[in-house]
């Protein structure tokens, strides 16, 4: 039994498995791999990463684990890393890879759980890099409501091409100039083999970065830790004190559920909101909400995100990426903002132990005028992403407004229908669309698609052909962090689930109001009622077998988060007081 008197071994969920007679045999495959007795006899610590090798935004978490793991032991703990998967959108992207995008959130959040659960785990630190493991990677932790700390593994470098920075949403909308015969493949094979000079996800204020801002504004990342880029080996010292700080939970019994609550939900909402970051995030937010037991739905996401200033100027509605932000003061600095305007809850607990409130008091760093506007004069008085309902979507939908005027937030026009992202891609590169056109993409929801792509290809493609504000989208899918132009996701109820995108015909007037929050189609009630009952069902797919075919049974609605369990509202299981 360990002599630290820090930790009371005899309420860990390790004892199960390392304390008394009975565990010799459980303590002899602890010998086996070189565990001294005294580790065997302190707290274990699950380090859990995303590490593969399939794209450049997880292929330094493997790295960064080991100086986590300097950390545990620097803090008295014994550190145990394992990893999980991880899809990467960017590759993912485009094609039927994609319907495994958030499909691997779950399976992330499942696999961590399954994890910590078998080999009773004491605490978890959580290294994550692509767009759903940042999610997934939050969702086990507050699942299992252990003492846990969030690790991004930072953002990539910026690409510099004609002397401008340039990303991967570069890439995929020159694709669309590509097709439009306005870009040689001379011009694209030079821009692609420059935009990702190094390891890191997306650059921009896209779903990765912006799930990182939220891990440190719901508390559950260290101050600063998302900030600076993947190949900073700066970022080592986050990994060593992040292993250090879950030691200092597990000794003064602070849980993930104590540190994500409504509250730092509302604050990680302001914090999305005035980066101008991801539509997924109203997705993602929810799902975590849900793994706490908290009612917080795209509703709620959206509200704050209505009264949220939007003043941090960054890609892909503004200029600036990742790294800038991080040179400019990073998310303390943006907090710092916000509590200025009174939009911060400031008693939320953190990862450190301390308060967002004293936090932000050591803040000495002010906005810079250039990528972080002072709140009091921002870029614009509401949001980047905003919610939008009405006939055509009663349980929601949303779409990111920054970098757009007023003019450009509302848009009325005849639908052009296509029943999933291929026909509409092929429609888009055909042009055979028509400028004032709402581009209706359907039966690409969680349960429909199944998997709820992201259509930035489609959306690119538009972007590149000169399009993006010509005409307006909207799906029951999903959109890439990297979405520009007027295009709504999440439409609710999807059609799979005979929500009223399933309905529409081709010349249907809808009607999009960013600035009343409004999503309508000019149908009566009754009219919708009556194609309502000539509806024949939700579309066949090819996936009657495996994972999706799972998923799309299980899961629920975008409202909720596209969620596939009853969450911490049905448990009569405490993981850690087992």
């Amino acid at each position: 039994m360990t002599t630290n008197s820090r930790f009371d071994k005899s309420k860990l969920p390790s004892r199960h498995v390392t304390e008394g007679p009975a565990r010799a045999p459980h303590r002899s495959y602890f010998y086996a791999m070189g565990i001294t007795e005294q580790e065997i006899h302190q707290p274990w610590v699950g380090v859990a990463t995303c590490w593969n090798e399939a794209a450049p935004c997880n292929i330094a978490l493997n790295r960064q684990a080991q100086v986590v793991k300097h950390g545990v032991k620097k803090g008295g703990g014994t550190p145990r890393e394992f990893t999980t998967i991880t899809v990467t959108d960017g590759i993912a992207m485009g094609h039927e890879g994609m319907r495994s995008s958030l499909a691997s959130r779950e399976a992330i959040a499942d696999t961590v759980e399954l994890t910590v659960r078998g080999h009773c785990y004491d605490a978890l630190v959580g290294l994550a890099g692509c767009d759903k493991s940042l999610p997934g990677m939050m969702m086990a932790m507050v699942r299992l409501n252990v003492p846990s700390v969030f690790i991004y593994g930072g953002s990539i470098l910026p690409g510099r091409l004609g002397g401008q920075d340039v990303t991967v949403q570069d890439v995929f909308e020159a694709v669309g100039k590509h097709q439009a015969g306005n870009y040689s493949d001379a011009e694209l094979e030079i821009l692609e083999r420059v935009a990702c000079p190094s390891a890191g996800a997306c650059g921009g204020q896209f779903t990765a970065n912006t799930m990182a801002c939220v891990s440190e504004a719901i508390g559950l990342a260290l101050p600063n830790s998302s900030g600076a880029p993947a190949p900073y080996e700066s970022r080592d010292q986050y990994c060593e004190a992040s292993g250090v700080a879950v030691m200092h939970l597990i000794e003064k019994n602070i849980r993930a559920r104590d540190i994500v609550t409504r509250k730092s939900l509302e604050n990680a909402a302001r914090v999305v909101a005035c980066t101008g970051g991801s539509t997924n995030a109203g997705l993602h937010l929810p799902a975590i909400a849900h793994e706490a037991g908290i009612d917080f739905d795209l509703f709620d996401v959206c509200d704050i995100f209505r009264d949220t200033p939007y003043f941090v100027d960054l890609k892909p509605g503004g200029k600036y990426v990742a790294k800038d932000l991080y040179e400019s003061g990073g998310v303390p600095v943006v907090m710092k903002e916000l509590r200025k305007a009174g939009l911060i809850h400031e008693d939320c607990i953190t990862a450190t132990g301390r308060t967002i409130g004293e936090e932000l008091d050591v803040v000495t760093r002010e906005a810079d005028g250039r990528v972080i506007y002072p709140a009091a004069t921002p870029i614009t008085k509401t949001g980047g992403v905003v919610g939008l309902k009405g006939n055509l979507a009663p349980e929601g939908a949303i779409v990111k407004v920054a970098g757009m005027s007023e003019a450009e937030q509302v848009f009325t026009g005849p639908a052009r229908v296509f029943d999933c992202e291929e026909d509409a891609f092929e429609a888009v590169k055909a042009r055979t669309y028509k400028e004032g056109e709402v581009i209706v993409i359907r039966n690409e929801g969680p349960a429909g698609g199944p998997g709820m792509r992201e259509m930035l290809a489609t959306t690119a493609a538009l972007s590149g052909q000169g399009m993006g504000k010509k005409v307006a989208l909207i799906t029951d899918g999903r959109f890439s962090g990297a979405t520009r132009g007027f295009c709504v996701g999440h439409v609710g109820p999807e059609s799979a689930h005979g929500g009223p995108i399933a309905l529409l015909k081709n010349g249907d007037v809808i009607t999009i109001n960013a600035i009343t929050g409004e999503l309508s189609v000019a149908l009566t009630d009754e009219e919708l009622a009556a194609r309502k009952a000539d509806w024949k069902g939700p579309r066949a797919t090819d996936y009657a077998s495996g994972s999706l075919w799972k998923y799309a049974r299980l899961v629920g609605g975008a409202r909720q988060g596209a969620v596939t369990h009853p969450g911490a509202t049905a448990e009569t299981h405490v993981y850690m007081d087992q």
